[in-house]
């Protein structure tokens, strides 16, 4: 279920052995872009489920360097340069975006679109400020400005160089693009084993094989624990989303500064108008009451029941430093992920850097971005990554059947191996209850109606298909 609606296309899935110089994994906004910036007929993309499919599908689609108060998260974890490096890239990369919409001509609903930061708690207000003046003092013109909507807040500002467009309606000309150029696209192909044979990748799906000189990892979280560690250098959080009509078009979009994080956009179409309300953003490995947490942004934005179209949830990495993961990880290996809720402007930013990486270019924000790159931020979260972990196993393991579930007769865990869904037809649907990626319990999300991995986000519909990474297994029982 997303906002966002593309045009269907006939896909093709691998059904050959085929050998190429790139192999990028992931058919999100990354992938494409990165495929794209490559422009090279020797590269492929393969996506497990649908291209689009996955975090790009429910995204807000702001394109903004407006992030809530990134930049002095930044500042007090690593230093000020490089607040300023990572605000570099974030104004650059809206502009790369736009021009590149341009230039293709690319019909995706885009609206330059005034942002707004603000706080909705008095004791923030310092922290909204300091924001700002790092702001102005690089040559940002933002200024006080009330927000055009009525809503709690002390104070906001806003800048006027932002944009707002739908995501899939971009994909789906970039998917077309693509095509155009002979570069191949192959959707519901899993990549389930890589091996390095003679100077390249051999790369296993589930009946063929992609022998590549380059891979690309495009996928939101990776699947494999080595050689990044990811555990160890972030954490997941969860966003929810509820959809609503609105009785008027309203040109902003605007994010409070504080958590849990709450911002909202507008999106007209033809025929409607529709208000995107996310909300109770939090850690995935300490709170796994979805019912909880759509109620929540119900209250914050005072939302009526009758007034809801869809409702759905997104997963991102928070890095340890709050900047993206991307680079060179081994030999002939990249990848491209960890953008901390800000993925428009991070996939262009990763497409471009890892496309001069592969042409063996100088890119001034590699050196920033590396995603081997340490610093104090690793070693002052560590502690915390480490209890996120085990908290989130040890209880998916030990508290099968949750207190918060209403009705535990249609949702419910047999032992340590079975979960079981009963529809609303009475259907018995049984999966295995431990996720392929690390082996965490599951937990059923009763609103969305799936099971959710609480350790690193992992998804899977009721008959056990995974449908969201980094697993790239099924849960069905045989």
């Amino acid at each position: 279920m997303s906002l966002w609606k593309k045009e269907e296309y006939k896909h093709i899935s691998l059904e050959n052995d085929i050998e190429v110089n790139t192999l990028i994994i992931g058919g999100g906004l990354t992938g494409l872009l990165t495929a794209y910036y490559l422009n090279n007929k020797s590269s492929c993309i393969v996506e497990a489920r649908r291209v689009g499919s996955g975090v790009t599908k429910n995204t807000t689609a702001k394109i903004t360097y407006l992030q809530e108060r990134i930049y002095t998260k930044i500042s007090s974890l690593t230093n000020k340069s490089k607040a300023r490096i990572y605000l570099q890239s974030q104004v650059e990369s809206v502009k790369d975006l736009i021009n590149l919409i341009e230039k293709e001509k690319i019909d995706c609903d885009l609206v330059k679109t005034p942002s707004y930061i603000f706080t909705d708690k008095k004791s923030k207000l310092s922290k909204l400020k300091e924001e700002v003046y790092f702001l102005k003092k690089n040559n940002i013109e933002i200024s006080k400005s009330s927000l055009p909507i009525n809503y709690k807040n002390y104070a906001s500002y806003k800048v006027n160089d932002t944009y707002t467009f739908n995501p899939l309606k971009f994909l789906t000309k970039l998917y077309e693009i693509l095509q155009n150029r002979n570069i191949k696209i192959y959707e519901q192909t899993k990549i389930i084993k890589i091996k390095r044979e003679n100077n390249k990748y051999i790369c296993f799906t589930e009946n063929n094989k992609i022998i590549a000189s380059n891979i690309v990892f495009a996928t939101n979280y990776p699947y494999f624990l080595f050689p990044l560690l990811m555990p160890l250098k972030s954490h997941l959080e969860k966003s929810h989303m509820i959809i609503t009509k609105y009785p008027k078009y309203l040109n902003f979009s605007c994010i409070n500064i504080n958590k849990p994080t709450y911002s909202t956009r507008f999106y007209k179409t033809n025929n409607n108008i529709y208000r995107i309300c996310l909300g109770s953003s939090h850690n995935t490995s300490f709170n796994n009451n979805d019912k909880k947490s759509f109620s929540k942004v119900i209250n914050e934005f005072k939302i009526q029941e009758k007034d809801i179209i869809m409702e759905y949830s997104n997963t991102d990495i928070i890095t340890s430093d709050y900047m993206p993961l991307i680079g060179k990880i081994k030999e002939s290996m990249y990848i491209s992920c960890g953008y901390n809720t800000w993925g428009m402007t991070n996939s262009i930013l990763g497409a471009k850097i890892i496309t001069d990486l592969i042409n063996k270019k100088e890119n001034k924000y590699s050196k920033t971005f590396n995603p081997k790159r340490i610093n104090k931020s690793n070693i002052i979260k560590l502690p915390y990554y480490i209890l996120s972990n085990t908290y989130s196993y040890i209880t998916s393991k030990i508290l099968k059947n949750k207190s918060w579930y209403k009705n535990i007769k249609t949702h419910y865990k047999i032992g340590n191996d079975i979960s079981v869904y009963i529809d609303e037809n009475g259907k018995e649907h049984k999966v295995k209850n431990k996720c392929p990626h690390l082996g965490c319990g599951l937990i059923f999300n009763e609103v969305e109606k799936c099971w959710d991995c609480p350790c690193h986000s992992s998804r899977f519909d009721i008959d056990g298909n995974c449908i969201k990474g980094p697993s790239n297994k099924d849960i069905k029982l045989k």
